[in-house]
C-alpha cells in the first residue's frame, strides 16, 4: 500500500510562500512544489488500494456518462443515451425496456420507418455532410418481438450520424448487449438542444430508483 501523504505539508508551502523574500525561500518553494507534483504523480502511479472500486470500469463507464428517458412517448418504453465528452450521444434500448422483457425478445429491427429509411442515410466529411436533422421524439427504427412491434425514438434533438446497421441481420445484439454492440445510433445535439434535453433525462441512480420501485 502507498505511503500516506505528509499532513504537514501544504502547511510548508504557505510557510515558504509568507517568507519568500530570500534566494533560500525560493528554492526551498520550488522544492515544496517539487514534491507536491512528485507526490501527485505517486497517487496517479500507485492509488491506495483501498480507494480502487471493486470491480473496474466497463469502457462504457470510463468514456460516457449515461442518461435514461423512460417511458418516452409509451409506459415501459425506456431508452438510454451514452453522453460522451466531445457530444456525441449513442442511443439504445434502456435494460428495463419492454420489447427486452418479452418471451424471445426482439427478433428483428426495421430502419425503414417515416419518410425515409434510416439505414440509407451516409453521413461523410467533418461537416456531416447529408446528415438529417430530428427532433427528440422523431423515430430511429421499429423493433419486433414475437408478438408486438415498438418504436425506438431519438431522445434528443439533433443530427443522426449513423444507425447500427449491424441490427438489421443481428437483432439479437439487442438482447444480449444492448449497451454495447446492440446500440442503435449515434446523434450529435447541439449544445444548447442538448442542455434541453438534459433537464428532461434522469442520471443513472434516479433511474434506478425509478425502477426499483415500481
Amino acid at each position: 500500500m502507498a505511503a500516506a501523504a505528509d499532513p504537514d505539508h501544504n502547511l510548508r508551502i504557505c510557510n515558504a510562500i509568507r517568507n519568500f523574500t530570500s534566494e533560500d525561500s525560493e528554492m526551498e518553494l520550488k522544492q515544496l512544489i517539487k514534491e507536491e507534483q512528485d507526490e501527485e504523480l505517486r497517487r496517479l502511479l500507485l492509488p491506495d488500494v483501498d480507494e480502487l472500486p471493486q470491480v473496474p470500469p466497463s469502457s462504457i463507464e470510463a468514456n460516457f456518462t449515461t442518461f435514461f428517458a423512460p417511458d418516452i412517448m409509451k409506459p415501459g418504453h425506456d431508452q438510454y443515451v451514452h453522453r460522451h465528452a466531445n457530444g456525441l450521444c449513442v442511443i439504445g434500448l434502456a435494460p428495463h425496456h419492454v420489447a427486452l422483457k418479452e418471451k424471445g425478445g426482439i427478433v428483428s429491427v426495421d430502419f425503414n420507418v417515416g419518410k425515409s429509411d434510416r439505414s440509407g442515410i451516409k453521413v461523410t466529411g467533418k461537416r456531416k455532410k447529408n446528415a438529417q436533422h430530428f427532433e427528440s421524439n422523431t423515430a430511429l427504427c421499429k423493433v419486433c418481438t414475437a408478438e408486438c412491434s415498438y418504436i425506438v425514438r431519438c431522445c434528443v434533438k439533433g443530427s443522426l450520424l449513423e444507425v447500427n446497421e449491424r441490427l438489421i441481420k443481428q437483432p439479437e445484439l439487442l438482447n444480449t448487449m444492448p449497451e454495447r454492440e446492440g446500440y442503435v445510433a449515434i446523434m450529435m445535439p447541439r449544445p444548447a438542444d442538448w442542455l434541453k434535453a438534459k433537464a428532461s433525462l434522469l442520471d443513472f441512480e434516479s433511474y434506478r430508483k425509478l425502477r426499483t420501485e415500481q
